[in-house]
């Protein structure tokens, strides 16, 4: 079984305040998928997301991270695999400067310094962000905190990348960069989203979530143009599949 794959089985889910935010979900995802959850507000997945390293335990169910079912007892290997980029990044950055929010993640691996700088390097220059690793997180935009926050996951070698709302508060040159970066990434990608059209450039695979369940698993486009399944779980069509209005009104 490859190392790269992720599966739930049977997930459940509910709060300490009583709401059932995960109803039973199951799905498997295995090496080089780029797969996205979509769902109105509400539909769990963040509360998915976060099961799939540790962050959240099922009240029922199973998460399975390669070759064995995640427990407390081999979380760390599981946080090794599976790399979450929650979406707040101040989440992520909590160092004086980008360079030791980077390392953090290799020296608590028991990396040597040498090799945890050079991880460093590695990863900033991956996601276009080299030139700010002296620089305070507090001090960065909005794009260039998004691509730290990626780089201190890529830092540990992830098997599979998650990232929650991506593209949340970034400006369309960031956007279009985080775009371009993620899909020269060829690992396995989960990525929730609320922009259909990122998912649609990004995601052969869409699993549409709600009220905790899963209501469809399928090709994007497919998803994307059942137009019956988008109103009932509260999405609409990309915009790039809406067609021009003023096309519209000018042929009618």
């Amino acid at each position: 079984m490859s190392h790269h794959l992720v599966e739930v089985n049977e997930l459940r889910y509910t709060y300490p305040d009583g709401t059932q935010a995960l109803a039973g979900v199951d799905f498997r995802i295995t090496h080089g998928e780029a797969v996205a959850i979509v769902g109105a507000n509400g539909a769990g997945k963040s509360t998915l997301l976060q099961h799939l390293n540790g962050y959240l335990w099922p009240s029922s169910g199973q998460v399975r991270v390669g070759d064995y079912a995640l427990t407390k007892q081999n979380l760390q290997d599981a946080r090794r695999s599976v790399g979450m980029v929650f979406q707040d990044p101040d989440d992520q950055l909590f160092m004086p400067t980008v360079r030791e929010d980077v390392a953090f993640g290799p020296l608590n691996l028991g990396l040597s310094e040498e090799d945890a700088l050079q991880r460093v390097t590695t990863a900033l220059r991956q996601v276009g962000a080299l030139h700010l690793q002296d620089r305070p997180p507090h001090r960065l935009s909005s794009g260039e905190k998004r691509a730290v926050a990626i780089a201190t996951v890529l830092a540990m070698s992830p098997d599979v990348l998650v990232l929650d709302e991506p593209s949340t508060g970034l400006d369309p040159k960031s956007r279009r960069q985080l775009i371009d970066w993620l899909a020269g990434y060829r690992h396995t990608k989960i990525i929730a989203s609320h922009d259909l059209d990122l998912v649609l450039d990004l995601c052969q695979r869409t699993i549409v979530l709600s009220a905790g369940k899963v209501l469809a698993d399928g090709p994007t486009r497919e998803v994307f143009q059942d137009q019956k399944l988008l109103e009932q779980s509260r999405l609409e069509r990309p915009l790039r599949l809406q067609g021009c209005p003023v096309c519209s009104l000018a042929s009618s």
